[in-house]
């Protein structure tokens, strides 16, 4: 539709291909986000965790994003994670980010501490005046900074922040941000709860498992917005065991592994430090992915 703002919808959060020698496979990487906007997502999110930003140089981000601008059709989102440990990096890459042409960028809290108030508040000032609209994102689990709906809707009335990807796994804070801030943007940041945020009213999801399974994610997240909850329930119970792996630990190398076995090229690989699945986990993240591909499900 002609007015969706560019983090609205589906923007999946892309993995990123490494060749053997853990550089970056830019062709293959190009051909994804071409690929995921044939299947009808929205955009995406490069240098995000998912693209595992933290082993990349600044200069390889910036390359990243330039790869997904280049392969984006137009109208297609692409909206980079400007995360590092000072706001003058994440100024920086908001500034990379603008000039390559992005529509938008997310934006994690300062992460190198425990951070207060005024630090939070200083960051996403230094983040925004790069001029793009800024998402949010909301990961206390990892980052130790958590973005209350108070803190949130500070940010947005300042006119700093225009949604928030909430991954806290805390649906509740939902509605109290809606309270607080109604005209801030909800974006499911877990696939294990897009049902619960859906509902809250969100207009957007970040995305993991949309780049294995695009067209059955893309029929539950609209379900699940459009409040059909007799198409979106059954589906979701379907996919949840396989969608609980977004939040963990091991996600990159589970969403990589489904990417594999649906022919988007050997990419396996991560960078260190993380390592391949354990046999046990590997077993039961292809065991969950043949099933629903024995289910027909795309």
């Amino acid at each position: 539709m002609t007015d969706r703002k560019p983090w609205h919808g589906i923007i999946v959060a892309s993995s990123l291909p490494f060749r053997e020698d853990l550089e970056i496979d830019h062709e293959a990487y190009a051909a994804d986000v071409a690929w995921l906007a044939e299947q009808g997502c929205d955009g995406v999110a490069p240098n995000g965790s998912l693209g595992e930003y933290q082993s990349l140089s600044w200069q390889e981000r910036d390359a990243v994003v330039a790869t997904a601008i280049d392969a984006a059709p137009e109208g297609f989102t692409v909206m980079p994670g400007v995360g590092a440990y000072s706001g003058r990096e994440s100024l920086r890459h908001a500034q990379a980010a603008r000039d390559l042409g992005a529509q938008a960028v997310m934006a994690l809290p300062p992460n190198a501490y425990r951070a207060d108030e005024r630090a939070i508040l200083e960051h996403f000032e230094l983040v925004a005046s790069a001029g793009l609209p800024v998402t949010a994102y909301n990961n206390p689990l990892d980052t130790k900074v958590d973005l209350t709906p108070r803190l949130l809707a500070k940010l947005h009335h300042e006119g700093l922040v225009v949604g928030v990807k909430e991954f806290s796994g805390d649906v509740r804070r939902c509605y109290e941000l809606a309270e607080l801030a109604p005209g801030m943007d909800l974006i499911i940041g877990t696939d294990d709860s897009v049902l619960e945020v859906g509902l809250c009213g969100a207009k957007g999801w970040v995305a993991g498992f949309s780049q294995v399974f695009p067209q059955a994610t893309r029929t539950l997240y609209e379900a699940s917005v459009a409040g059909d909850v007799a198409t979106a329930l059954p589906l979701y119970r379907e996919l949840h065991a396989l969608l609980r792996w977004d939040t963990k630990t091991e996600f990159v190398q589970a969403i990589k592994i489904g990417q594999e076995m649906i022919g988007r090229a050997a990419r396996t690989r991560c960078r260190p430090p993380r390592q391949p699945l354990l046999p046990e986990q590997e077993a039961e993240v292809r065991s969950l992915v043949r099933r629903h591909l024995d289910a027909g499900l795309r």
